[in-house]
């Protein structure tokens, strides 16, 4: 039985990276919304309680009961979880006298404390909330402070119950993740057995039992994920696997070449589609962004369907959904996040049921099981790419000339990234072509060409993102050969913007 911690969501930012930190000391663990905890589940070894955007005295604010949770489990609350503790036992929480957010140090701590075992004096930590804790229920003791929060930590007499005010789960604190060992490993025992080796043996295990000798369909996308879907699929049905790979044209340059030869050789059965005349044809003359996403996306969907009602025994539609997809699409709030095209849809058009083999892993996890599988380094590391392609890094109408052009800057810049040993250091990068054209000069004539704008960003999860400050004379030798070595433009742009406020993507 796999053992794991349930991290209850309150609806809060950062509870994905509570879930990373915990998956990081190799111990699995799950997120469910704060209402939806499995009873009766005995591999749960210990319950976090995540923030909130609400104050726990809201109407709105979300609660639950932790009967039959405390005092069984060991359980941690984390800024909202520690003030909802506290305030549903008859405790006191008020708006603080100016919203505390930033950086802080634990004047005073109990260094006794289990949870507080290796932590420095005058640790540093980062709080993120309007109200604080003002007086604590009978039995709730107060075992770290700050200069500012009194009950910046506490633990209920008699039970394994913590509350933290800060997140220890952010990279501002220092030693956070010091502190969720503590909690994970010496206080609810984890064996610590979660590993990219130990999911790939019991998923592909899991995958022989649920699907048997069924024939299952894959939509490839070039992509980290589908890619190792894939590899991980191969290896528990061989043979029963058929790989579907569409071209619509905005793909990089000779990208679905490259990547048909990559999956080849990775033994995968693969059907190579090149449609990108349908989507030109249907993408002529049309600017408007959104309406560019739809068009691809129902464009591919209706090319998928039509490959694969040539095999006519599928019963199954794999798909690369990965552990964040679905986070993101739950609805805890009564509204979604985010709506993700691996989270439902197709298969109830296609009438195949679903096989998600990676859906309850994060981005990291998905790369070390590729790298487990033994899959070729530049396929793990690939940057991420648009699902509808360079058709949202073309900044008006979509013609084959434009891709081209795109195609050809887009190669100078990420083969000059790999050159220089810059590409692993960058989260994700490309060109955009931009709807302008420019005056210059080249030998005695006068031009008026396209102008093209760099796309570089360093980010750990894509939420944020700040531009890659990349070397000036990289820079100057990839400008220097796009205006030289491609033709139509004249003039090269380094996109300076950090997100928020501007998206990595420019469309």
């Amino acid at each position: 039985m796999q053992e794991k911690i349930i991290i209850l969501d309150f609806g809060s930012q950062t509870t994905q990276l509570i879930g990373r930190r915990v998956r990081e000391l190799n111990t699995y663990c799950e997120i469910v919304p704060y209402n939806k905890f499995p009873k009766y589940d005995d591999s749960v070894i210990g319950v976090i309680l995540s923030g909130s955007p609400f104050s726990v005295y809201d109407e709105k604010a979300f609660r639950t009961s932790l009967e039959g949770i405390r005092g069984r489990i060991p359980v941690l609350g984390i800024c909202y979880g520690a003030q909802f503790m506290a305030y549903s036992n008859g405790g006191t929480v008020e708006p603080a006298p100016s919203r505390e957010y930033g950086r802080a140090h634990l004047e005073k701590f109990d260094s006794g404390n289990p949870l507080m075992h290796g932590l420095d004096q005058r640790t540093q930590v980062w709080m993120s909330h309007g109200d604080t804790i003002t007086s604590l229920p009978e039995g709730f003791n107060i075992i770290a402070s700050t200069d500012k929060v009194a009950v910046a930590a506490y633990q209920v007499d008699g039970e394994k119950t913590w509350g933290v005010q800060f997140h220890p789960e952010v990279y501002h604190s220092t030693q956070g993740t010091q502190l969720l060992r503590n909690f994970v490993v010496d206080i609810c025992g984890s064996r610590q057995d979660w590993s990219a080796a130990s999911f790939i043996e019991s998923t592909v295990a899991a995958l022989k039992e649920q699907l048997g000798n069924d024939r299952v369909i894959l939509g490839l996308s070039g992509g980290v994920d589908s890619s190792v879907a894939a590899v991980l699929l191969n290896r528990a049905i061989g043979k029963n696997l058929t790989c579907i790979f569409v071209d619509h044209g905005m793909l990089r340059k000779n990208e679905f070449r490259d990547v048909l030869r990559d999956y080849e050789g990775l033994g995968l059965n693969v059907i190579g589609v090149d449609a990108s005349q349908k989507f030109f044809s249907e993408l002529a003359g049309v600017t408007d962004p959104e309406r560019k996403r739809k068009i691809i996306g129902k464009g591919f969907i209706d090319v998928f369907d039509e490959e694969a009602r040539k095999i006519t025994d599928a019963k199954w539609l794999a798909q690369g959904t990965i552990y964040p997809d679905c986070i993101e699409s739950l609805s805890i709030t009564g509204t979604t996040i985010k709506s993700h095209h691996n989270v439902g849809g197709l298969p109830e058009k296609m009438n195949l049921k679903l096989c998600e083999p990676l859906r309850l892993l994060f981005k990291d996890e998905v790369r070390a099981v590729g790298r487990e599988l033994g899959m070729p380094e530049h396929l793990i590391t690939r940057h991420p790419f648009p699902g509808p392609g360079l058709a949202v890094r073309i900044l008006g109408d979509i013609t084959p000339e434009k891709v081209r052009i795109l195609q050809d800057a887009d190669d100078i810049f990420i083969r000059g990234l790999r050159e220089w040993g810059l590409y692993d250091k960058v989260w994700q990068a490309g060109v955009i072509l931009l709807p302008v054209q420019s005056v210059g000069v080249m030998g005695d004539e006068r031009t008026y060409e396209r102008a093209v704008a760099l796309r570089a960003v360093t980010s750990t999860d894509a939420m944020t993102a700040d531009w890659a400050h990349l070397p000036y004379d990289f820079m100057a030798r990839v400008s220097n050969d796009i205006i030289n070595h491609v033709r139509g433009v004249n003039r090269v742009c380094y996109d300076i913007s950090s997100k928020p406020p501007a998206t990595i993507e420019w469309e």
